[in-house]
């Protein structure tokens, strides 16, 4: 058993045919308080539910603290996109993630976050690797990125061109996913 943090739909979707190609037993985990406006978020998380029951797996849904992870980051509002702030967004939601497994009693737990080339799979295993029980699967390599974006149009899933938060709204550049 395996807890896959979910911060999207295409983003999960690669990597949890990877993980069940894998013989893993997936459960979800939609921890994403970074997610603004509050409508992007239930967005994001109806096309997270569509996908798990795609798979047919569980989905379990985080509260959603927006006001939390604002103070939590709180400074580096002005951070360019792959600056401080994300990594500290990383922070946010894998402890939030470590915290959901250990309560549930999985031993171990990942993220999709690693499947977007415009993150980077380096720092967010370092940050994971506080955390017991952080499992590192670069979701990017056996062209998972690519994967993901043919499964998004074969589930029709939604795919936003930003990667979350306002910061990164106000910073997106055009049409595609940041993510």
């Amino acid at each position: 058993m395996i807890l896959l943090h979910i911060c999207c739909a295409p983003c999960g979707s690669a990597s949890v045919e990877r993980l069940l190609r894998e013989n893993r037993e997936v459960t979800l985990f939609f921890s994403n308080s970074n997610i603004a406006p509050e409508e992007e978020y239930l967005k994001r998380l109806k096309y997270a539910e569509k996908l798990a029951s795609h798979y047919n797996i569980p989905l379990i849904k985080d509260n959603y603290e927006h006001e939390r992870w604002l103070t939590y980051i709180a400074g580096l509002e002005d951070e360019p996109e792959k600056g401080k702030r994300c990594s500290k967004c990383f922070y946010f939601n894998l402890e939030n993630t470590s915290r959901k497994a250990a309560e549930l009693g999985i031993k171990e737990f990942t993220t999709t976050l690693t499947i977007s080339p415009h993150k980077n799979s380096g720092l967010i295993f370092e940050t994971g690797g506080i955390f017991q029980g952080f499992k590192e699967y670069d979701f990017k390599k056996k062209d998972g990125f690519r994967r993901s974006i043919e499964l998004s149009k074969e589930l029709d899933l939604y795919r936003q061109d930003y990667c979350g938060c306002e910061f990164s709204l106000a910073g997106r550049s055009g049409p595609g996913l940041k993510g």
